[in-house]
């Protein structure tokens, strides 16, 4: 048996190695997380800070947002570069007022330019939370005034809010819904937009002028006029409308959308009250209106967008039949039925009636087939529950059309004529409209007949 007693090597604690391991593995990890965070740097580990950002002037805004895709540890490096004062010179380019500069389209270079750069702020900011990139990127732009709502002095010639819009379109693209309610409230805190709006729908018309020409140039520009999807068109003009009233949300859409002055671009609020107006004055409000009764606008029902129809046509006072008669049938046949079928379920005859008629008016000065107001009244007629009423109904159309001959014939007489005639001229558009309104039905009746025969 052999004896222990004289071995002569020394044993070494168990846990004094284990200590001396860890120290060596602490050291072999750090050494590794700073080879790594070279390693993403690729060939630019080797260039000093300045030079990289010297060669990042000779890429393109398109090329640096592809490069922003390398690596996290790229990717913070250009968010540093766009802070400087060299990145903000190169990237934040403000020829805003020079719209025909040699070579280029009238300012699509400057909008193209923003469209990447709305890209690569997109990408740097990917792992950011949403409430992080909004003031990330606010800081980067804070000092464009042009961006502001009230923040150039000529807003009427600059493109300063489109090229912010269409940051915020490539920006906010494929963002969630919740996501862009964000940046909505965000924008409105920034802009200061909700108290602007309470400040014009609450005042006359017109007493704000400036206003109201800032409040629709920020809210076309900037919210409503780079989308691509209807859906998204929807969504932003829904942010802006919804948290008002409905009579405010009238005079609102009304500023956004309704006719302006050639000479200086504020919103003219007589247009639909001193006279017959054109399709030009009407389209931006009718598309608006399709917009809304579209079933993508989940958040409006057939009967909110009726409502605000309704409202619109008294803004700022009762609207001349005619422009309400012009505005439906650029509305659509949905919207111009909807609304004409609520006035027949509310017994509303002889004001629907009137109606018919201007309907009819607007085709022959329009010149729109005259069919399509005849099949317009044949649908309205099955809203009526009862032979009785649709035979009543009938006869206030034809009322109609005998009492506005007799009005305005009048007119004609009483000699009070304008340099343009304009009350022989409605008389003589009138007189036709009536003539190829009943030559529709007869056709109508005949093709009928024919077919039962």
């Amino acid at each position: 048996m052999t004896s222990t007693a004289g071995t002569s090597y020394t044993l070494i604690p168990n846990q004094k190695y284990r200590r001396s391991n860890r120290r060596s593995r602490q050291r072999c990890n750090i050494l590794d997380t700073d080879s790594q965070s070279l390693s993403t740097l690729g060939y630019f580990k080797t260039l000093p800070l300045e030079i990289f950002h010297m060669v990042l002037n000779y890429l393109s805004v398109k090329d640096i947002s592809m490069l922003s895709m390398v690596s996290k540890t790229i990717s913070n490096h250009l968010i540093n570069y766009i802070s400087t004062p060299s990145g903000n010179r190169r990237l934040l380019l403000q020829d805003f007022h020079n719209l025909e500069l040699p070579g280029k389209r009238e300012g699509s270079y400057i909008l193209e330019h923003y469209k990447s750069l709305g890209l690569l702020l997109k990408r740097c900011t990917l792992l950011l939370p949403t409430k992080d990139r909004l003031k990330y990127i606010h800081k980067v732009l804070s000092e464009v005034s042009c961006f502001k709502l009230n923040g150039c002095p000529s807003p009427l010639h600059c493109l300063g809010l489109q090229c912010y819009g269409v940051f915020l379109q490539i920006l906010t693209a494929g963002w969630d819904e919740l996501e862009c309610h964000r940046v909505f409230n965000f924008l409105c805190e920034l802009s200061n937009l909700p108290r602007k709006v309470q400040t014009v729908v609450s005042s006359k018309p017109g007493s704000a002028r400036k206003l109201e020409l800032r409040i629709r140039l920020y809210c076309r520009s900037v919210l409503l006029n780079h989308w691509i999807h209807r859906s998204d068109s929807a969504f932003w003009l829904t942010r802006i409308l919804k948290p008002w009233p409905m009579v405010n949300q009238a005079r609102l859409l009304y500023i956004i959308f309704g006719p302006v002055s050639s000479l200086d671009g504020h919103v003219v609020w007589q247009k639909m009250i001193e006279g017959p107006t054109d399709e030009t004055s009407l389209k931006g409000l009718a598309d608006a209106i399709k917009l809304l009764y579209d079933t993508e606008a989940r958040e409006w029902t057939a009967d909110d967008v009726i409502s605000l129809v309704d409202e619109l046509s008294v803004v700022p006072r009762e609207w001349l039949m005619e422009n309400n008669a012009r505005l439906l049938i650029l509305s659509g046949n949905n919207v111009c039925f909807t609304f004409m079928a609520s006035k027949a379920v509310n017994g509303r005859a002889v004001e629907l009636a009137r109606l018919m008629v201007f309907l009819a008016l607007v085709c022959e000065k329009d010149l729109y087939c005259m069919d399509w107001a005849v099949k317009m009244m044949q649908k309205v007629c099955k809203i009526f529950s009862t032979p009785g009423e649709r035979t009543s109904f009938l006869q206030c159309v034809e009322n109609a059309f005998a009492h506005m001959v007799m009005d305005m014939l009048q007119a004609v007489l009483s000699g009070d004529r304008d340099e343009e005639d304009s009350s022989f001229l409605n008389l003589f558009h009138l007189v036709n409209a009536q003539a190829n309104f009943h030559k529709e039905i007869l056709y109508l009746t005949m093709r009928s007949n024919g077919s039962t025969a």
